[in-house]
């Protein structure tokens, strides 16, 4: 695909300006590295960092009744949260495989917002536009916003100096009207177990906040850094480690889930999965042996015959933290963590053990 008939994000001259190594995303044109993936990384978890996630989907729901709307909807229960606060949260289709995972935020008692990835944004407002009662209204925001993700233990400090200065708790967010830049939705949280902080921004101002950021010495990164660590921390990816195919009970992710709701979309097909115990479980393998393991990689376990084939991986990858390879891997269930199994890398079976992640120990709440 051309970069004349890609997405640009409202950022996309300062990305060229800086010299970013751009690729396509989803059908979109985003930075891949700056100064490169490593020193990027290790930007983030020891300074700060700041990523363009504009191509990810705001959606603003409201209209009566919406917060009944999101229980619905979602796996997670909106009851848990207070208003200003996030959670983790699921849209499922009725057989449990799952069609997106999102952040909602709890507003007043007729509204919501949510972001949904980029890839799965307009699949999301289609569902939810079709669901939706009468007087619920649900607005796609991505085409009049730029949202940037200020990550790393000096986060708080670098937006400070960039203008914005916010005192929150983790998984929540607040509104505040900046004099030149107008409305904006400051949330801490994001996907790098770092403290960190994303801004919702009109996108005719989101070039000042990056160049505000940029002059306060905060270090532009990629998609690629953004996976690195999101992968360190054992976070998934959706269209890797959880998809339609692979149900929030596999990848472990019943603590999102809602289960003494009346109902939710795929609570049926999930409670049985549950109830009858998965085949296979979302682990974490690393590597004991030197080697990168990438995702459909085959997971085995060496015996007295044949290795045999116990699950495959969903992500791999380098991790800079660590210094050394790790994934994500659909193993069978049976298989639990200190087990010792092998990537199949390219014919090379590389020794590796299995882990609950994160493979990396930091403390986003601090």
């Amino acid at each position: 695909m051309t970069d004349d008939v890609l997405q640009m994000t409202g950022l996309i001259e300062q990305h060229r300006a800086l010299g970013a190594k751009l690729t396509d995303f989803g059908g979109w044109l985003m930075p891949l590295e700056y100064s490169g993936v490593i020193a990027e990384h290790t930007a983030v978890r020891t300074a700060a960092g700041m990523f363009d996630v504009s191509h990810m989907c705001p959606v603003q729901v409201s209209g009566p009744g919406a917060h009944d709307f999101a229980n619905l909807m979602f796996t997670n229960d909106i009851g848990r949260i207070t208003t200003g606060q996030a959670q983790y949260s699921l849209l499922c289709d009725e057989s449990g495989g799952i069609v997106d995972d999102l952040l909602v935020y709890r507003g007043d008692t007729d509204e919501f917002h949510i972001i949904a990835n980029a890839g799965n944004g307009a699949t999301v407002v289609e569902i939810l536009r079709a669901n939706a009662p009468a007087g619920i209204v649900v607005d796609d925001r991505r085409p009049v916003s730029v949202i940037i993700a200020v990550q790393g233990p000096r986060s708080q400090e670098s937006l400070a100096a960039a203008g914005i200065s916010v005192e929150l708790e983790y998984m929540s967010s607040t509104v505040i009207h900046h004099a030149t830049w107008g409305f904006l939705v400051v949330s801490r949280t994001g996907y790098t177990g770092e403290k960190g902080y994303e801004v919702i921004i009109g996108r005719d101002h989101g070039p000042a906040l990056w160049d505000a950021l940029a002059g306060a010495g905060v270090a532009p990164c990629g998609l690629g850094a953004r996976d690195t660590l999101r992968l360190e921390m054992g976070y998934p990816l959706h269209g890797n480690d959880i998809s339609l195919q692979i149900n929030p009970v596999q990848a472990r992710l019943g603590w999102a889930i809602g289960w003494d709701k009346a109902d939710f979309r795929g609570k049926a097909a999930l409670a049985s999965v549950k109830a009858a115990g998965p085949t296979h479980l979302l682990r974490g393998i690393r590597l004991i042996d030197r080697g990168v393991p990438r995702s459909h990689m085959n997971v085995v376990l060496e015996g007295a015959g044949d290795p045999e084939i116990v699950g495959e991986t969903t992500s791999g990858g380098f991790g800079p933290t660590i210094g050394c390879g790790i994934a994500l891997a659909l193993v069978r269930a049976d298989i639990k963590p200190s087990a010792i199994v092998c990537i199949d890398v390219r014919g090379r079976l590389i020794k590796g053990e299995v882990v609950n992640p994160p493979f990396v120990v930091t403390d986003p709440r601090a």
